[in-house]
């Protein structure tokens, strides 16, 4: 596997940020929660091959747009340690994570018959569970049971999978950065029982708070506060005064009373494009202290769309951008620009920065529409700045200061 050099980007990308920004500022992005692991950036849509795989220029584009530093969600063992190749294949640039997501939490379950290593080979789906949307049809019901055996052999493998990983650290450069993804996800009950993402959790949480040093933690919470809270404390403590590197709740789209209790308890919340869905979510968005917030992508899924009502502030970023790009030019280069308008098609309330085509039709160098990507990160941080009537500097910079300082990716 050759190794990558940010200075060496493929399809004419530069390594330089490129802004699009009407200020001076040159924006940075950490993207806090990325699937690079997952199947899609290969190619792979559903077990087929739908195109070459470009890796290399989704991480180029990420590059480009100033997010320099990627963490990659490890959801299983499997992607864990397909998390952990990436890392070393994109050098100081990928990062990961290690654990068990909670819809992949059957495995813990007596009705689970194959060991979890050979389930993951033989059954585990090609693409991981999409982060947005509940589905509360046939959910699984409680009462099939725990199997501890097997439970206590997952433990020790992930444990082993985590020790591994940090033996062969740099210590200059980490590669394995957090403990998770891993929580509870009500929503998904179709994926998962209550029975046994209590039991994942709990069992998580207890090797997570037996490492030492400890992990920061990388956390799942959906339409189950009361219970995750409460396994935390059971852990940490009442104040989490025993988690010794804090974590995040990534993707949140909680209410604001949750929000603030996750805040109070010193963690930090991750925003992406599932936080801007309705009304509601923005002013979530807008209570989010800048020194508890950390943005990510969370693709290929979360991907901010017209519909959501947080899609109205990039509009209004767009305006803005274009008044002073305007403002600058000369009065007969205005003239010609409008002018040449007029003979073009109407241009896009929000332009994407990248040719986007559809997976059948892939072209190397563009982005594939539905396939949310690392690069897009730029949104995120100018709807939080148009939700909270600050600047992007102020998000990106208090995003970044955060991230550093939990997961220490800045060495």
């Amino acid at each position: 596997m050759p190794e990558y050099n940010p200075s060496d980007l493929p399809n004419g990308h530069s390594a330089t940020p490129a802004v699009s920004s009407p200020t001076a500022y040159q924006p940075r992005y950490i993207d806090i929660g990325i699937n690079l692991a997952d199947p899609i950036f290969r190619g792979r849509y559903r077990g087929k091959v739908a195109h070459p795989d470009d890796l290399e220029g989704v991480v180029a584009r990420a590059v480009e747009v100033g997010c320099t530093k990627l963490i990659v969600t490890g959801s299983s063992m499997k992607s864990s340690r397909n998390a952990l190749q990436l890392a070393k294949q994109f050098p100081g640039t990928v990062f990961t994570t290690a654990g068990i997501h909670p819809c992949s939490s059957s495995i813990f379950g007596l009705s689970h018959q194959k060991h979890h290593e050979e389930s993951e080979e033989v059954e585990e789906p090609e693409d991981h569970t999409p982060a947005c949307g509940p589905d509360p049809t046939q959910p699984i019901q409680d009462g099939h049971g725990i199997n501890h055996t097997r439970s206590e052999q997952i433990i020790k493998d992930l444990a082993d999978l985590i020790a591994q990983a940090r033996t062969h650290t740099v210590t200059a450069s980490p590669e394995l950065v957090a403990f998770g993804e891993f929580g509870l996800d009500y929503d998904r009950l179709h994926f998962c029982s209550k029975e046994a993402q209590l039991h994942s959790f709990a069992a998580q949480l207890q090797l997570a708070a037996s490492i030492s040093p400890q992990l920061p933690l990388f956390l799942h919470s959906r339409a189950a506060h009361t219970d995750f809270v409460r396994l935390l404390k059971d852990a940490f403590g009442p104040r989490l005064e025993r988690l010794e590197k804090g974590g995040v709740v990534h993707s949140f789209t909680g209410t604001a009373e949750e929000m603030r209790e996750l805040m109070d308890l010193g963690l930090y919340i991750g925003i992406n494009g599932c936080s801007f869905k309705t009304a509601e979510n923005c002013d979530v968005v807008r209570e989010v202290d800048l020194s508890r917030l950390m943005i990510e992508t969370d693709g290929p899924w979360c991907e901010v769309r017209p519909a959501h009502e947080g899609w109205k502030y990039l509009v209004e970023w767009e305006a803005k951008a274009k008044a002073a790009a305007e403002a600058e030019a000369e009065a007969q280069q205005q003239q010609q620009q409008q002018q040449a308008k007029k003979n073009q098609k109407k241009e896009p309330e929000v332009p994407d920065r990248f040719k986007v085509v559809k997976k059948e039709k892939w072209v190397e160098g563009a982005m594939v529409k539905g396939r949310n990507e690392p690069c897009t990160i730029e949104r995120i941080a100018r709807i939080i700045a148009g939700i909270k009537g600050v600047s992007v500097e102020e998000v990106c910079e208090a995003a970044w200061a955060n991230t550093v300082n939990v997961f220490d990716v800045d060495g």
